[in-house]
């Protein structure tokens, strides 16, 4: 039996935006469904049940922010932003109030298409994924709390390994500074953004075979990181 497609509710008020994304990616496979306004958004997320949104912020009737807001009232689907607004604050605040991924127009269509594989593999993972993350010599067990690297152990501090976790149950997912200071060593310190590019950093010698090339654990620069999931 063939599995049925994603279905995926493309938002956005631009028809030639619109029928460009449900060409693509159809060809890819997915069921696209389409929306040019909030209300519309909001309407076939609710009946039509959609598995992913793709979701511009510059909508005619309400801002895109509300609709994240909305969406994640009732739902944990992955929503992806593809705005021209590209200016940090508006991506952070974005990843903030609940959306998976962020990728500012113009785009190509191969980014897009690796985001959105980034962003189902890890609603798949939330959903009960062996708790054994894999990345190339990268394996990490959530269960007995042992990072290895080409099958030696690495030794993390409690905090290195609390950062590295965070990062590997969202993997493939953006996380904001605020995110991770907040989740990671708690609420008062949610503006020490230079206190977690000094653990980022450690990360990355212990984990990467270059730490000045990382291939695992990204930069979003000026909003967060993202650890690399396989594509």
């Amino acid at each position: 039996m063939t599995a049925a497609p994603i279905r995926l509710l493309v938002v956005d008020d631009e028809p030639q935006i619109r029928r460009f994304l449900k060409t693509s990616l159809t060809v890819h496979g997915y069921d696209v469904m389409e929306a040019d306004s909030g209300s519309a958004a909001l309407r076939m997320a609710t009946t039509a049940k959609p598995d992913v949104m793709i979701l511009d912020l510059g909508l005619p009737d309400q801002d895109g922010a509300e609709i994240i807001k909305r969406v994640r009232e009732w739902s944990k689907m992955p929503i992806i932003i593809l705005s021209v607004r590209g200016d940090e604050a508006v991506k952070v605040a974005a990843l903030d109030q609940g959306a998976d991924d962020y990728v500012t127009k113009p785009f190509g269509m191969n980014e897009l298409l690796a985001r959105l594989r980034a962003a189902l593999r890890h609603r798949l993972q939330e959903q009960g994924a062996e708790p054994v993350f894999i990345l190339g010599t990268l394996r990490v067990d959530l269960a007995r709390r042992v990072v290895t690297r080409e099958g030696q152990e690495v030794k993390l501090s409690p905090r290195e390994y609390d950062l590295l976790r965070q990062l590997v149950i969202h993997a493939g997912k953006v996380l904001t500074h605020r995110h991770l200071l907040r989740e990671v060593w708690g609420p008062a310190h949610v503006q020490d953004t230079q206190y977690l590019r000094v653990y980022v950093g450690q990360l990355r010698h212990k984990l990467e075979a270059d730490p000045t090339r990382p291939q695992y654990l990204l930069t979003e620069p000026g909003v967060g990181y993202r650890l690399k999931v396989e594509d």
